[in-house]
Parts: C-alpha cells; sequence; structure tokens
C-alpha cells in the first residue's frame, strides 16, 4: 500500500469550519478536483473540471466517482441559484448512466433543475468531452433541512 500515510490540508478528521468564496462558488472537495463554475443562474448551471493524472482509474480512463461528483455539483449549483443563500440541502439519491469513456482533455457539464415539489428538488446533468460529446447522463434528488441555515460555514460577500 503506498502513501497511507499523506494526509491532505491540515490532517483533521473533523468536524470542519472554513470560508467560502461565496455561496455560488467551489468547495474545498471541488477545488480539489479543480471544478469550475462557468455559469449559474436561473436553475441552471454549467461546470468543468479537468482529466487530470490523479483522476484516473486503473485502466487510465477518468474515473466515474469523478464524474459523478461533476455533475452532482453542478446540480448543486443549479439549485443554489434558486434558493436563499446559507440554505442547507444535499443529495438524497443519484442515478449515472456512462456513455463514453474519457481518455483525456477537459469535460463539461450541463446541468438544470426539472423539478421542485417543497423542499425536494430534481435535477438533470449531462457530461460531455472536448469534442462535444455525451460521456454521462445524470439524475439526481435533493432536500432542504428541516434546520435549513448552514452552520460553522462563512460565505464572503461578493462586491
Amino acid at each position: 500500500m503506498e502513501n497511507q500515510d499523506k494526509q491532505p490540508g491540515n490532517g483533521s478528521t473533523g468536524p470542519h469550519s472554513f470560508t467560502m468564496q461565496g455561496w455560488i462558488s467551489c468547495a474545498p472537495f471541488e477545488r480539489l478536483l479543480n471544478m469550475s463554475i462557468l455559469e449559474a443562474s436561473d436553475g441552471a448551471a454549467v461546470l468543468s473540471m479537468p482529466f487530470y493524472i490523479d483522476y484516473a482509474q486503473g485502466g487510465g480512463l477518468m474515473h466515474g466517482g469523478a464524474l459523478v461528483s461533476l455533475a452532482d455539483t453542478a446540480v448543486v449549483m443549479a439549485i443554489k441559484s434558486l434558493i436563499e443563500p446559507q440554505t442547507h440541502f444535499a443529495t438524497t439519491d443519484l442515478r449515472a448512466k456512462y456513455l463514453l469513456p474519457v481518455k483525456e482533455g477537459t469535460v463539461t457539464a450541463r446541468a438544470r433543475i426539472t423539478g421542485r415539489n417543497g423542499r425536494v428538488f430534481q435535477g438533470q446533468a449531462t457530461i460531455y468531452d472536448e469534442n462535444g460529446r455525451a460521456v454521462m447522463e445524470f439524475y439526481s434528488t435533493f432536500k432542504i433541512a428541516r434546520d435549513a441555515r448552514i452552520k460553522g460555514i462563512n460565505f464572503e460577500e461578493k462586491p
């Protein structure tokens, strides 16, 4: 086993407190994956992520978990564009359908909210490779928490 003692950040296992650049901005995990938010408004979002070697699975393809993370985050940003800042919500269900392997380049997720019923949101995202080919379809459900105010995380105000 290699790198068992490698600890990112400060080595703490939580609970964590940190500052975000804004309500619609990348969290620490999303920054770890080098995600970029290209747009997020009116219940839709577009995010991109490069395929670095650290995101490869054993066969040299982009890891499916990295793709799911991008799609999930894209739907999150679409939801954030519709709700009150600092509202606590989470993924409760997801389904991913892999269409083509990713071998290189940058992938782009295009997400949109497909429905809302009270505190529950339905979302959909498609991930495209650099050639514009759909490589994954993603469907998810999110729920706003009853105690909906996020605690322990600071959000910087944008000028």
